[in-house]
């Protein structure tokens, strides 16, 4: 699919204008359909984004955000997504869906998928080095799934995860990938040209903005 690219001097730069493009989406999906139906992936390259967003004037009260994807791990962890993501936007304390991943994560998956919308006004999507995004992992049989919205998968880092499968993020009407720095460069260059070996460029949507800063995209 096509992407447009936005490209700043630095991170910070970079995370700012992605605040920034977020908040409009929201006022746009307010204006058009009444509510704001944003889905967050995890890691830390998010974490100054969602930072700057508590400083602009969100529709908060019309907001649901969404988990892109959960590490399987205790609630309160440092390694799970929720964790970071609850204190980041703890100055604004928005309504969340959160994944749950305490019991059998093929029910936990199904039970999220219901409480999914229709579509997503905005999904932020980050990208690791090789290639991945979400939780959709290079060689993982998560890959291959093509009914189920969210689906567990196998260990990684140390962790099964859930994740919002490809049907699910096909539910987006617009992409926000956000990536910085020098690792994910050359997986960045793969997107970019439709490059189907890594996990991130099976990705559809309606539309399809990257920020990145000079590094990432030189």
């Amino acid at each position: 699919m096509d992407h447009e690219l936005r490209r700043y001097a630095d991170p910070t730069a970079t995370s700012v204008a992605a605040a920034t493009f977020v908040l409009e989406c929201a006022l746009e999906a307010v204006e058009r359909r009444g509510a704001f139906h944003l889905a967050l992936s995890g890691g830390r390259t998010p974490w100054a984004m969602l930072e700057n967003l508590t400083t602009l004037p969100m529709p908060w009260a019309r907001t649901t955000i969404y988990q892109v994807d959960e590490r399987v791990a205790p609630e309160g962890s440092d390694e799970r997504n929720l964790t970071h993501l609850r204190a980041s936007l703890a100055a604004v304390d928005p309504r969340v869906e959160a994944m749950p991943v305490a019991g059998d994560l093929d029910e936990d998956a199904g039970r999220y998928a219901q409480r999914l919308p229709t579509h997503f006004d905005l999904v932020h999507l980050g990208l690791g080095p090789d290639g991945h995004t979400a939780s959709l992992i290079p060689g993982d049989p998560v890959l291959d799934e093509t009914a189920r919205l969210v689906a567990p998968t196998g260990p990684y880092q140390g962790r099964r995860r859930l994740t919002l499968t490809y049907p699910g993020l096909a539910r987006a009407r617009q992409l926000l990938w956000l990536v910085v720095g020098e690792a994910p460069r050359e997986a960045l260059a793969a997107l970019r040209r439709g490059d189907l070996a890594i996990p991130a460029s099976r990705v559809r949507a309606e539309r399809s903005t990257i920020f990145s800063d000079e590094v990432a995209a030189p």
